[in-house]
């Protein structure tokens, strides 16, 4: 009898390993479908070729340095150059700038012009913010990065605000009000200048502050080496420079194995010793790094709703808008689109069903599959085998036909071991994507760029896009959405490596970078700002519910 059971089990099993095979067949099938697929586009890439790897990359005495070492046309250099003149940050007179000297959020204030006046909704207000020494003297000179949002507790509502330096210690911050009742400010000063004077002397000169690994094996014989985008030294080197893209990635040889024995991937830790010791000054929790500046004056304005009926404009979608949305009553609303709250798993359901999607890039998007996966009761993951919180992971809905897949950016990648296998670029995953009206594409990319020169993050994207563009214009039903970074809680040492302003001027040059194209984008950067929650690098589930809103929202717009 248990013999019986025994086999009736096994069969059971093997009938769903094979129902698994014949969904991902299906699945494979519905990306094909697209009967409005045409050629030609909207869009120009680079060069409109796609280049082999001697045309995109120069090799110097140095190989292993690719960065530094690519060609760029006409056209890619001159974008290069605007967009890093687009976020070149104000720097402090010169010579050596004294603590007492350095910005101190305790002495500065800031002040709402005329508090007093008849606001209504849709009204921009506009504060000013001194800012001041540590010996209470006002500051002569700008580029200091703050951080400002109005925001009412009782209705759970907030927006960020646009923040002008005058280069003269002078900030004005400009707030479009938004819903009615009693708005709040709130000031922080993130970093003084003299602060992110030693984070751009950090992103240029020390890109290895953050190193990995690799190993390698043959047989039971195994060896570990360092790897990097750019390594230091004549030592010789293994070039895992990526033949379909050119991005550079470089591991030390190791001494007895051959370059192609690497098995895996993984970050190697974080160099300790960066700062002088007047420059760690500069990075106090408790006195100069996310540190509120307090009004002077009223620091809330009352304000009406509108007395006229245009509640339901929105603007035409542009990642500049500022601010794209705001909370209320703990719901984004987004300025440039509708979004629908998908508060029941059937709505989920609904809008998913018979879809392919494709969640590319880190831990931040990952929490998407994670959110999906747990909430809708129908959709199961099924085991890969694959490393905790690395990927990739795949999770099924065999009843509507969904299909949802997460994968790791290649690198670099802070992740624990990835298996060298699994070390995939994004723009060569789109390019084996056919795409279609069933498919659907999120891509975020930013954390694990923070410790490098811009230009390696400008060159990802740059593939990214080409990739994008090429799979819009043979498939132009394809849904793709873009999620921005977001901020989060920082010490002195998360500063040195993940610093919320390493993360906004990356976001300024995706956001650019990405702008006229067919995507859509997800400002987790505004949603994690406008919440009145504390920062985090993973935000709680109620952001990220609201991000899944809207990313829902680009795949199932409602008919308006």
């Amino acid at each position: 009898m248990w013999r019986d059971s025994f086999r009736l089990q096994i069969f059971c099993l093997l009938m769903a390993v094979l129902a698994i095979v014949v969904l991902v067949h299906n699945f494979f099938q519905l990306e094909h479908l697209d009967d409005d697929t045409v050629s030609g586009s909207n869009w120009i890439t680079e060069n409109n070729v796609q280049h082999s790897l001697s045309q995109t990359t120069k090799t110097t005495g140095k190989p292993y340095c690719g960065y530094k070492q690519q060609t760029l046309s006409k056209r890619e250099q001159a974008e290069q150059e605007s967009l890093l003149a687009a976020i070149q940050w104000p720097k402090p007179p010169d010579g050596k700038i004294a603590f007492v000297q350095s910005t101190d959020p305790a002495h500065s204030d800031f002040v709402i012009v005329k508090p007093s006046t008849y606001f209504k909704v849709g009204d921009l207000l506009e504060v000013h913010v001194r800012m001041k020494d540590f010996q209470g003297k006002p500051k002569q000179y700008g580029g200091d990065y703050l951080q400002a949002r109005i925001h009412s507790p009782l209705l759970k509502a907030g927006a960020t605000g646009r923040i002008v330096d005058c280069h003269n210690g002078l900030y004005k911050v400009f707030f479009t009000l938004l819903w009615p009742g009693e708005v709040k400010v709130s000031v922080s000063l993130v970093h003084p200048s003299e602060a992110v004077q030693v984070l751009l002397r950090l992103r240029e000169e020390r890109p290895d502050r953050v190193y990995f690994k690799s190993s390698f094996k043959s047989g039971r014989y195994s060896e570990t080496t360092e790897c990097n985008v750019c390594l230091p030294g004549d030592l010789p080197v293994c070039n895992f420079t990526d033949l379909y893209t050119g991005e550079p990635w470089f591991c030390y040889k190791p001494r007895k194995l051959p370059c192609a024995s690497r098995i895996s991937h993984a970050k190697g830790g974080y160099q300790k010793g960066l700062l002088t010791q007047e420059e760690s000054l500069f990075f106090q929790s408790d006195v100069n790094i996310k540190r509120p500046i307090l009004s002077s004056g009223p620091d809330s304005v009352i304000v009406k709703p509108k007395t006229f009926a245009d509640s339901s404009s929105r603007d035409t979608e542009d990642p500049t808008v500022s601010p794209s949305g705001y909370y209320y009553e703990d719901q984004w609303r987004s300025r440039t689109h509708w979004i629908h709250h998908f508060n029941k798993s059937d709505d989920i359901t609904k809008c998913l069903q018979g879809k392919v999607i494709h969640l590319f890039g880190d831990s931040t998007i990952r929490q998407w599959f994670e959110y999906l996966t747990a909430f809708v009761p129908d959709l199961v993951e099924f085991n890969l085998g694959s490393p905790k919180n690395v990927g990739p992971f795949m999770s099924v809905d065999l009843k509507h036909g969904i299909l949802l897949k997460f994968r790791c950016h290649g690198p670099p990648i802070r992740f624990s071991t990835v298996f060298s296998s699994e070390l995939r670029y994004i723009a060569n995953e789109l390019n084996g994507i056919v795409g279609g009206r069933n498919s659907v594409i999120a891509i975020t990319i930013w954390s694990h760029f923070s410790t490098f020169p811009v230009e390696v993050y400008i060159r990802r994207l740059r593939n990214i896009r080409r990739s994008i563009i090429q799979l819009l214009d043979r498939s132009p039903k394809t849904v793709i959405i873009i999620r921005t970074a977001n901020v989060q809680e920082l010490g002195p040492e998360v500063s040195l490596f993940n610093s919320d302003w390493y993360s906004f001027q990356l976001d300024s040059v995706m956001r650019k970078m990405f702008s006229g194209i067919a995507v859509h984008f997800v400002d987790a950067w505004e949603m994690s700002l406008a919440h009145y929650l504390p920062h985090n690098l993973h935000p709680k589930e109620v952001i990220v519910k609201n991000q899944i809103d809207v990313f829902l929202s680009y795949v199932c717009p409602l008919q308006t």
